[in-house]
């Protein structure tokens, strides 16, 4: 399975409002400027995000977008399945019911190992991703960030954000 890079800027764009003091907002065009991606592209991302309740957008001079809730009550699962959907990604077809040694499905009262091995996956995937909110992703741009990157990032914050 192949994550669409609009996960990726939708998870930097939580991440980069979860640092807005919550009276303030950042104007989608200035979301696509920070991250170098097209605004126009990054603008239906955000949509999704707004539909899913993750951000919001605020209308007028001094609007944009900012989170809708606390960053500590957004997972990274939240994101990712506003933007990609929440469809499973396997979907087991019953192939072994096929061909010339085929059975009838009475003969099969479990889900084949392909299918479980699959879905498990899956399940594990989307627990490691429901772990994570996006407080621990700024917490981790804080520790890790080299000083200069969070001394240029808060002040282009502070002239950005209305």
């Amino acid at each position: 399975m192949r994550i669409s890079e609009g996960v990726e800027w939708g998870i930097h764009c939580c991440t980069l409002l979860a640092a807005l003091p919550p009276d303030r907002t950042l104007p989608s065009a200035r979301l696509a400027e920070y991250h170098g991606v097209p605004p126009a592209y990054l603008a239906k991302h955000l949509q999704a995000l707004s539909r899913a309740g993750l951000v919001e957008s605020v209308p007028g001079p001094r609007g944009g977008y900012r989170l809708a809730r606390s960053a500590a009550q957004i997972t990274v699962l939240d994101v990712v399945e506003a933007i990609e959907g929440n469809e499973p990604a396997f979907e087991c077809t019953e192939i072994r019911q096929r061909g010339p040694i085929a059975q009838a499905p009475e003969c099969y009262p479990r889900k084949c190992g392909v299918a479980r091995t699959m879905w498990a996956a899956e399940a594990a995937w989307q627990a490691a991703l429901r772990a994570q909110t996006i407080d621990d992703l700024v917490a981790g741009v804080i520790e890790e960030a080299p000083p200069a990157a969070l001394t240029a990032g808060v002040e282009w914050l502070r002239q950005a954000a209305r």
